[in-house]
């Protein structure tokens, strides 16, 4: 269904109070034109009704007039940048961006993303990328070392422990 149409079906739905019909329409539109910015806006009002900034704030952020607090919250909520790089579910490169402001926002998260994962990500291979790619500092490596020690000490003491019962 074309944007415009399925827009004022968005409305309708608003103005008879199925929200989260509207919602859904407005995520398959986002999903269908993911450069356009209108879909992104209405969306961000319908999560103002629900009283989730940081939802808000994930449909605003690529706009110059976007409210300070629900960027925050967006933020916070996806702290890794590459759950915030899937969040905005763009498409293609920042050159179909509407703005230049929402250019830059797009090169910041990308390159954040980039960055965290140790190679070059464009916004059509984060499809490729599994998981979130979380950082281990040091401390969570020697941590995963000593369980996996204890886990390999612990069945060895087990099955000798078994064998001594077995033939003793």
């Amino acid at each position: 269904m074309p944007l415009n149409d399925t827009l004022a079906r968005v409305d309708a739905d608003l103005a008879s109070g199925r929200i989260p019909v509207a919602r859904q329409r407005l995520r398959g539109l986002i999903s269908s034109y993911p450069h356009e910015p209108e879909p992104r806006r209405r969306l961000a009002a319908v999560y103002r009704l629900y009283g989730d900034p940081a939802e808000a704030g994930r449909w605003m952020y690529l706009e110059e007039d976007r409210v300070p607090e629900e960027t925050v919250a967006f933020e916070e909520r996806y702290a890794n940048p590459v759950r915030r790089m899937r969040a905005i579910a763009w498409r293609g490169t920042e050159a179909h961006a509407p703005t230049p402001f929402a250019a830059e926002r797009l090169a910041e998260v990308r390159a954040a993303t980039s960055e965290t994962l140790g190679r070059a990500i464009t916004w059509d291979s984060l499809v490729e990328v599994k998981g979130d790619a979380r950082e281990s500092g040091p401390l969570a490596d020697a941590l995963t070392g000593i369980g996996c020690l204890l886990l390999t000490v612990t069945f060895l003491g087990i099955w000798v422990y078994g064998l001594l019962a077995l033939f003793g």
